[in-house]
């Protein structure tokens, strides 16, 4: 029998045939494996919260940064601190030009000691005054003196006892005078009212201030940092104090981050500050919460400043008060 010989004006159309087959076989084989059913994941295959809630936040400080302005109206005549310094509670600050004060207490202080003699020539002129009219009541009891002068004396003495307590009056009212010259006086320095950093100095020796020309210094309280964070409305149930919490730089790079626990949550809702989307930030309500870091130390790295934006992201872990109350 003789072999199958193949034309050779029929090889190209064999060949395409053998290539059409190949390409429907390799779609049955796709078509089979796509349509298998995926094999059913277990439990920890599923996405898992890692934490309890995320909200943004700010560094900030109780209280807040602290503006001074000047007490009294008039010209710096000396400002003893820059921006950065760091100054002790009591440490002057800025002084005014202190003349007029000065004068005022000097005045007061004259008048106050002119009070006071004339409340002692008063004592003396009563005192004799007093010794007379007895003397002359002795005379008209014995029978040899005259009444008349017996009650003039008396009237003399009571008149200058009523001097002298409108001379004791004066007194204490020059005492008031000095002390409030000696308040003005005082009120022409502006001194640190705590331990604190100097972050802004808005004036300058020579310039003229006043209470309502602004602040003048803005102090930074050394105290430790907290962490304002604000809570959406969905997440307000589920924090608690004594939360655990980890606070990071919003920075959108990786660095170092920061154990805190929550210290309190809010009680009144507010509009959301720190959103970036303005659609979100217009009807976004959220609630304050506040954060004290673990370590004291912590809040003073100068990695986080004060105003900076964080991430705090919540554990799911129970307070810590609840977990020692179990």
């Amino acid at each position: 029998m003789k072999p199958l010989v193949s034309h050779p004006s029929q090889r190209p159309a064999v060949s395409r045939w053998l290539r059409l087959g190949s390409l429907a076989l390799c779609s049955t084989w796709l078509a089979a494996g796509c349509s298998r059913p995926a094999t059913p994941a277990g439990p920890a295959a599923g996405p898992v919260a890692a934490y309890a809630a995320v909200a943004r936040g700010r560094i900030d400080v109780e209280g807040g940064l602290l503006s001074l302005s000047m007490p009294r109206e008039g010209v710096l005549a000396r400002v003893a601190v820059h921006e950065g310094d760091h100054v002790r509670q009591g440490q002057l600050l800025a002084a005014l030009d202190d003349e007029p004060a000065r004068l005022a207490v000097d005045a007061a202080q004259a008048q106050q000691e002119q009070a006071q003699a004339q409340l002692k020539l008063l004592g003396i002129k009563q005192a004799a005054a007093k010794q007379r009219a007895q003397r002359l009541a002795a005379a008209v009891a014995a029978g040899a003196g005259d009444g008349q002068s017996a009650d003039d004396a008396s009237e003399a003495a009571a008149q200058l006892d009523a001097e002298q307590q409108a001379a004791r009056a004066a007194l204490d009212m020059a005492g008031q005078k000095l002390g409030e010259a000696r308040y003005e006086l005082k009120q022409r320095s502006l001194v640190a009212p705590f331990d604190a950093e100097v972050v802004h100095v808005s004036a300058q020796p020579g310039a003229s201030v006043s209470p309502a020309s602004g602040a003048v210094f803005t102090l930074l309280p050394q105290k430790p940092r907290i962490v304002r964070a604000e809570l959406n409305d969905s997440f307000v149930g589920a924090i608690q104090p004594g939360m655990a919490a980890e606070v990071s730089a919003d920075n959108g790079r990786a660095g170092e981050s920061w154990n805190a626990h929550v210290l309190r949550v809010g009680k009144v809702y507010g509009p959301a500050t720190l959103e970036n989307d303005p659609q979100v930030r217009a009807n976004a309500r959220t609630v304050e919460c506040v954060l004290a870091f673990d370590q004291p130390g912590s809040g003073q790295s100068p990695d986080l400043r004060i105003g900076q934006r964080v991430i705090v992201r919540f554990s799911k872990a129970p307070p810590a008060a609840a977990a020692a109350k179990d």
